[in-house]
């Protein structure tokens, strides 16, 4: 079973959001299964800005699931989605 680096962009409810504050929640949110990387914010337009969460997990089914799951629970998240699946 091998493993694969993933980014998930995460999308705001409001370009109000504290980033910040919505970083470390996500951090927080990151299942035991998975092992964090990284993080990047990154302008989209009109004020409007996504976070990119880069982290490592197994290849095996369900990959990336558990931690889209656990994202869209997080207050403040309007929207979750795979940005890239790596092998590593």
């Amino acid at each position: 079973m091998g493993k694969v680096m993933a980014v998930i962009k995460v999308m705001p409810d409001s370009t109000d959001r504290d980033m910040g504050k919505l970083q470390d929640d996500l951090k927080k949110a990151l299942p035991k299964v998975a092992e964090f990387k990284g993080i990047q914010v990154k302008p989209i337009a009109f004020g409007l800005k996504a976070i990119l969460f880069a982290f490592v997990v197994s290849d095996a089914e369900g990959g990336t699931e558990s931690v889209e799951e656990a994202f869209k629970k997080v207050p403040g998240v309007e929207s979750v989605s795979v940005d890239s699946v790596d092998l590593i």
